[in-house]
């Protein structure tokens, strides 16, 4: 695409290129004063790296508390123009009077017709199976047999299946064990690589066991500064094992979490659908108990 205005023709419109937080920030300041702006990245999406990081310096915020403002609010903005997977070649002109030419590369999907139903990577052409005579047969242990098949079946007619298939098995095991994974990719098609990536992006998925009632302890920055790390620490105390660790009778797993959204109760824990907040040390012994004698 390229945009070209003649010699005396000055127009009130600006070329950011890079949708990182300084470029959305730029886009949003820009637009807010009044000028069309071009928003251009080389990735498919903006955010850039600060998507990757947990907490940001000096808040301890975590990064998508700063970023999601300006993400839904460059997409809400009349005057700010996304231009995704593209790359300036050139740039021409004088101050108040650019032409720019930027290489789009193609999405291969219409962007104004997306739903977000994930059809298109269910029947991508490109996508990289594995073919059936390359890997032996799987075969489920018998504890996994049943309930395992019932899933898959469950789906099999669905568009997409492969998240509601990982979704149940979590529910029914609480984790993947690695040969149903290998047994999913068998019977789906999907690559075994392309599982793995879903199944480790997602921090509701563990690839090793974890306990029936996890501690998820936030650790952002409101709930730090109330004492999240004595709260954390309590819990390592009274049920004996580290961050990340799993109790031996596989009840309780502690997770450390950033910023779950309940900002006013802090400190925060939650555990399943249970929510604890404004907690002290002294709480942590009675909550435990109770998930104990639950069980008993």
């Amino acid at each position: 695409m390229e945009h070209n205005r003649t010699e005396d023709n000055k127009v009130g419109a600006a070329l950011v290129v890079g949708g990182g937080i300084g470029g959305m920030q730029a886009a949003l300041d820009l637009a807010e004063s009044g000028i069309k702006v071009y928003l251009a990245d080389n990735k498919s999406s903006i955010g850039g790296v600060m998507s990757q990081l947990d907490k940001t310096f000096p808040t301890n915020d975590c990064a998508m508390c700063t970023m999601a403002p300006r993400l839904v609010e460059i997409g809400r903005h009349k005057d700010i123009e996304k231009i995704t997977l593209s790359e300036v070649e050139s740039i021409t002109g004088q101050p108040g009077n650019f032409s720019v030419t930027i290489k789009k590369n193609p999405r291969y999907i219409d962007d104004t017709k997306c739903t977000g139903c994930g059809a298109c990577v269910s029947n991508c052409p490109t996508r990289n199976t594995v073919q059936p005579e390359e890997i032996e047969d799987i075969v489920l242990e018998s504890q996994f047999d049943e309930e395992v098949t019932g899933i898959l079946a469950k789906h099999r007619d669905r568009k997409g299946p492969l998240m509601p298939i990982l979704q149940d098995i979590n529910a029914a095991y609480n984790y993947f064990p690695e040969n149903i994974l290998r047994y999913v990719s068998q019977e789906t098609g999907y690559s075994l690589a392309h599982i793995n990536r879903i199944a480790t992006f997602y921090s509701a998925f563990s690839l090793k066991p974890i306990g029936k009632h996890v501690i998820n302890m936030c650790m952002g920055t409101a709930c730090y500064v109330r004492g999240a790390e004595l709260l954390l620490e309590k819990f390592t105390e009274v049920l004996g094992i580290g961050e990340g660790e799993t109790t031996p009778d596989m009840l309780f797993t502690i997770k450390p979490v950033r910023c779950i959204g309940c900002c006013g109760l802090a400190p925060v824990m939650i555990t399943g659908d249970d929510v604890y907040g404004k907690l002290q040390p002294k709480d942590i012994p009675g909550i435990v108990n109770k998930y104990q004698a639950k069980e008993q």
